[in-house]
């Protein structure tokens, strides 16, 4: 009996010591994952890399890349579609940003994209709306929704602002508040600023507010019948 005992104490132990060792693995592991990530982007954070794309088709029948803006200074993306309420209510303010900060002549560029694949979301219509608002930057569809993905982008609309090492800068809301007249913080705009002074941003990432992308869900592929 006291044997069975002692035999029963040990099997205690030695289960509470591989809980508390999977418990301190998976800690570890999320600690890593975090500190890979910001504050509310689970993918970047401030300072990481920009994530490059290649030969995105814009609404002016060309094809678009990263690096075709290698003498801007700052480029800023806007993650951002038709479908979405929020997004289009940004847009006159995104299109004043623009002409203020963008243009052959000014260190900045801004670049727009969407990921979206639903019908009102697509080329022709992206088309439509970019001549119906004279849009003054680019604007690119990816399909593949691939590039959103590394950017960790989850709303429209959503900034990154990259500085001339294409570093992120800047990541979230454009600004803190949906209506216009009750904006008291530009955050875009306050980064850019701080950037072409050689200076760090700040705040470097809010959260941003929007529509959620619609990523589409990997399909389950069927067994195969042996």
């Amino acid at each position: 009996m006291y044997r069975r005992d002692l035999t029963t104490s040990a099997e205690i132990r030695c289960n509470m010591t591989r809980r508390i060792i999977g418990l301190f693995a998976l800690l570890t592991t999320l600690a890593a994952a975090r500190a890979t990530a910001g504050e509310y982007n689970n993918v970047l954070s401030v300072d990481d890399p920009a994530p490059a794309w290649t030969d995105l088709p814009g609404v002016d029948g060309k094809k678009h890349s990263l690096a075709d803006f290698h003498e801007k200074q700052i480029v800023v993306v806007v993650f951002t579609c038709n479908s979405c309420p929020v997004a289009s209510d940004y847009e006159d303010r995104i299109i004043a940003f623009a002409k203020t900060y963008a243009g052959a002549d000014k260190p900045t560029a801004v670049v727009a994209i969407n990921v979206n694949t639903i019908e009102e979301d697509r080329l022709p219509k992206m088309k439509e709306r970019a001549e119906s608002k004279r849009f003054p930057y680019p604007y690119l569809f990816d399909q593949s929704q691939r590039i959103a993905k590394t950017y960790g982008a989850v709303f429209t609309p959503q900034f990154f602002v990259l500085d001339k090492d294409r570093k992120i800068a800047y990541m979230g809301a454009f600004d803190d508040n949906n209506e216009p007249t009750k904006v008291k913080r530009r955050f875009v705009e306050s980064a850019v600023q701080a950037v072409l002074k050689g200076e760090k941003a700040k705040p470097g990432e809010t959260i941003a507010n929007g529509c959620l992308i619609r990523y589409e869900r990997a399909r389950r592929r069927k067994p195969v019948n042996q």
